[in-house]
């Protein structure tokens, strides 16, 4: 911002180096010196940090302006405003004040009054927008500062967070196995083990007593079957549901393509999830991925929908963008159209088409 104020001093001392050159002036070699000086002096005051030097160079230049003013040239003084500003600007509140300063030494030069008094404004401009935009700019860069540092701590904190989930999942996968093999250990384990002792006290009784034999093997059949009955009761338990599987893979692929492509993704299931079958599922998400892909390659889409909807005699999957579409003669089937009229045919189902609103791809599957 301080290119400005340099900007409006260059623009002085050409107005005032014209001036002279147009001017009979026995001076003309204190003149450019005094020009020289007063540049170097300024050059130097944007080189150094210190304020005291600052302070010290600004009034080093008002005593050049002032002498040159005296003993050269009245218009000199038109490079004073522009000193006065820097050296007092941040001392006064309220800047009209300043220009009121500014203005003061328009009793010095009476016949250039005028003159100075607007290149006093317009130098009281130059300052007040250098000062105003520089504020504003030291705000953003202290908000964007601020918003790079929450940025910071909020990754750290989504870092943080997928550990600790990855750690809880972790945690939760060895208490199931734990749950599991101790659930195992208690009724499955004990059941074998009494109709192991069961087995081995009708091996020892075989030769003895035949009656009794056949009754501990009864017993060791009957345990082993409580067994096997407890095997089949964990592992149902164990494992869950076909349509939590399949809805669960595809609420986690939506999800994942709406993040990785910006794009939002209503998704929407009615009716009785439960009578999908496993291979259904399959055929679906398949179908849903190439339709995903198909949207992303050639619509231009900013949304596309999913709709899941169980029937009484068949299940209808819907995925619709809001792209360009296409006309239905226009229409070229592709591999991928190809691919899932393929796929829904061979469990006796369609695939329908349509690029008139959007584009739309909608899976029919029969219920069996």
């Amino acid at each position: 911002m301080e290119l400005w104020i340099i900007f409006s001093k260059l623009i002085i001392i050409l107005f005032l180096s014209i001036s002279y050159i147009h001017s009979e002036t026995s001076h003309l070699t204190w003149i450019i010196l005094s020009i020289l000086m007063y540049i170097s002096l300024n050059i130097t005051l944007y080189l150094v940090r210190l304020d005291k030097v600052k302070i010290s160079i600004h009034l080093v230049s008002m005593i050049l302006i002032y002498t040159s003013f005296r003993e050269m040239n009245p218009l000199f003084l038109l490079l004073l405003p522009n000193n006065i500003y820097e050296l007092f600007w941040s001392s006064f509140e309220k800047k009209w004040l300043l220009l009121l300063v500014g203005l003061l030494p328009l009793w010095l030069v009476p016949q250039n009054q005028a003159l100075y008094g607007l290149i006093a404004l317009f130098c009281f401009v130059v300052n007040f927008m250098t000062s105003h935009y520089s504020n504003r700019l030291i705000h953003y860069e202290h908000t964007l500062d601020k918003m790079r540092i929450d940025m910071q701590r909020l990754s750290k904190s989504l870092n943080e967070n997928k550990e600790y989930i990855r750690q809880s999942e972790y945690t939760y996968r060895l208490e199931e196995r734990n749950r599991i093999s101790q659930q195992i250990h208690d009724s499955i384990g004990h059941s074998m083990t009494g109709a192991l002792i069961q087995m081995e006290a009708a091996k020892n009784l075989m030769t003895i007593d035949q009656t009794k034999a056949v009754e501990l093997l009864q017993n060791a059949i009957n345990i082993s079957k409580e067994g096997i009955e407890d095997i089949r009761i964990t592992l149902k338990a164990m494992k869950p549901a076909t349509e939590q599987i399949g809805l669960q893979r595809l609420k986690l692929f939506i999800e994942e393509f709406s993040i990785q492509h910006q794009l939002r993704m209503p998704f929407v299931y009615k009716g009785n999830i439960e009578l999908i079958s496993p291979i259904q599922w399959k055929i679906m998400l398949e179908n849903i991925t190439e339709a995903f892909t198909n949207s992303l390659k050639y619509s231009g889409a900013s949304e596309i929908a999913i709709d899941i909807q169980v029937l009484n005699k068949l299940v209808r999957v819907e995925v619709r963008d809001n792209g360009k579409g296409i006309e239905s003669g226009k229409l070229v089937k592709g591999l991928g159209i190809v691919g899932m009229e393929e796929r829904t045919a061979s469990v006796k189902g369609t695939v329908i088409v349509d690029g008139s609103n959007g584009f739309s791809v909608t899976t029919l599957l029969p219920i069996a």
